[in-house]
């Protein structure tokens, strides 16, 4: 059996157990080509797995196990292989974080978040972490900013300092621990990047098991999925500079969101999901809201 031959059967499989995807992939195709070629110990852009270079038994064998673990556990493929890529950087993952794949880092990606930085920006939060990656895309993106990842979760910032020292990104990424804005202390940025839990309970009740099988405190938004984004519009201009920016995520919350926060216009950011799913909104949006505490204008 070819490597190729492989990846088809393993694909057939995944599709007749009927698994579900979106944690990397979006077919059994692409989830069977990650397994078999991180089974075969083989990188995933492998040449080979197009070829028709044969598979010997044990390891044809080995690679049908993994894919049998997979439709048998319903994990996401990520915690089966302990990493993830996001924008084609390699992190570290397990169960102790939701598997990275985050729309924000397209933006990083892109640049789209650029144009609204300033000469002066240098501080960057990354608010609800989990195992780092946009901390670490943000400190590669911009090497001249000092990022700062948050999270409640003790778990999850013990991956992420996996993935910091993982980047050789200790002297410009700082981890803290605590609820929301409140684990920064007192700490003004000029960004805050957020992808926080915003899932709604009735999405969460309707979720598949791969989805379950990640930490619920990092996806669970409440009813209706704006349980966190309230407090983090709430509190966010007093940790924002003057000309500060929050960019967040809110996936397909956007007409829950707009019911929420009626008397905000964000800026919506494209990406590969469509333009629904990340917004930016700058500080002085943020002061219009009539439920934003009274805080200074002039900040540094």
């Amino acid at each position: 059996m070819t490597i190729s031959d492989l990846i088809t059967a393993a694909a057939a499989r995944l599709t007749e157990a009927g698994v579900s995807f979106g944690h990397g992939t979006t077919n059994a195709h692409d989830e069977a080509a990650w397994l078999v070629l991180w089974s075969l110990h083989l990188p995933l852009d492998s040449d080979d797995a197009s070829g028709d270079v044969t598979v010997p038994e044990p390891d044809v064998a080995k690679a049908m196990a993994l894919i049998a673990r997979r439709i048998e556990t319903r994990k996401p493929a990520a915690y089966l292989t302990g990493e993830a890529w996001l924008q084609g950087v390699p992190f570290t993952v397990d169960e102790r974080v939701i598997v990275p794949r985050s729309l924000i880092a397209e933006c990083l990606a892109d640049a789209s978040i650029d144009p609204w930085l300033t000469d002066k920006t240098r501080q960057v939060l990354d608010l609800c972490t989990g195992n780092g990656s946009l901390a670490v895309l943000a400190a590669m993106a911009w090497p001249e900013v000092e990022v700062v990842g948050a999270d409640l979760s003790a778990d999850a910032l013990a991956v992420a300092r996996v993935n910091v020292e993982r980047h050789h990104l200790q002297d410009r990424i700082l981890l803290v621990q605590g609820d929301g804005l409140a684990a920064t202390g007192g700490r003004v940025f000029d960004l805050i990047l957020c992808n926080p839990p915003y899932v709604n309970s009735q999405s969460m009740a309707q979720l598949p098991p791969e989805y379950l099988a990640e930490p619920t405190l990092a996806l669970a938004g409440g009813s209706d999925g704006m349980d966190f984004i309230r407090s983090l519009l709430r509190d966010a201009p007093a940790h924002l500079s003057d000309q500060g920016l929050l960019v967040l995520e809110i996936g397909h919350e956007k007409p829950h969101f707009e019911a929420a926060f009626p008397q905000l216009a964000p800026i919506w950011l494209s990406t590969s999901a469509g333009d629904d799913d990340v917004l930016l909104l700058t500080r002085e949006a943020l002061l219009m809201q009539p439920s934003s505490p009274a805080v200074p204008l002039s900040r540094t």
